[in-house]
């Protein structure tokens, strides 16, 4: 889970585009004085940047996946806390319900999501939980965990939001089948070279605690893969 700093931070930056609503909703003026913001015309560069901040904080805070009525709530909060409302209510002391919080949704999400693909037509749940959908039936053979893979892929959060692609970069990978997380261990066996699948995978069967440093994936998180099998280059167990 992201640190507690960030979630801070996250939650702060949050309060300006909160209070922008309340502003444009509002039939009579705060009592209290708003602070200064610049009167010029924002530039289209400064339109941007803000736009891609507000697009930052929303990925983050989808995490928690809050209902229209919680988001109500959390504006409220980011609203008092840039006005300088004073509250009982120490955020320190919230940290870490704060951090259960937010991995009871993920972990809600995520069995929302597996439950979503395992009813997809043609959907199969294998005894790990994985469940495998063939999108594209492939001619080839199907590779072995020895074997080295070629692939394209793109993994999802359940949120939608895509962490990593080889597809959009134009190159396949490769690598060997038994060198990867268990989910595609799994379910690329089960395809045939030219073939396309796709992977949603339980936490214990991605990343599981550890994600990819560096990355967007929280511990836990339930991934999805859609992948297609391009070749299989070689047979690891023969290589010195």
């Amino acid at each position: 889970m992201r640190s507690m700093w960030t979630a801070a931070l996250v939650f702060a930056l949050g309060a300006t585009g909160a209070q922008a609503q309340d502003s444009k909703s509002a039939k009579k003026p705060a009592a209290k004085a708003a602070p200064a913001t610049p009167s010029a015309a924002l530039s289209e560069e400064d339109q941007e940047t803000l736009y891609t901040l507000g697009l930052s904080i929303g990925r983050d805070l989808s995490l928690f996946a809050l209902s229209p009525e919680e988001l109500k709530v959390l504006q409220q909060g980011l609203a008092d806390g840039l006005g300088g409302k004073t509250s009982d209510i120490d955020p320190k002391d919230q940290a870490q319900r704060i951090q259960a919080f937010a991995k009871s949704r993920q972990a809600l999400a995520g069995k929302a999501a597996l439950e979503r693909a395992a009813k997809e037509p043609g959907a199969e749940v294998l005894p790990s939980g994985v469940v495998y959908k063939q999108v594209q039936a492939g001619t080839g053979r199907s590779p072995r965990a020895v074997d080295t893979v070629k692939v394209h892929y793109e993994g999802r959060l359940v949120d939608g939001t895509i962490f990593d692609t080889s597809a959009r970069r134009g190159i396949p990978v490769e690598f060997p089948l038994n060198g990867v997380i268990p989910c595609w261990t799994q379910g690329v066996a089960k395809m045939k070279v030219g073939g396309k699948a796709k992977l949603t995978c339980p936490g214990n069967t991605a990343y599981g605690e550890r994600p990819p440093s560096g990355s967007r994936i929280p511990p836990n998180a339930v991934l999805t893969f859609d992948v297609e099998l391009i070749d299989i280059p070689g047979d690891t167990s023969r290589q010195p």
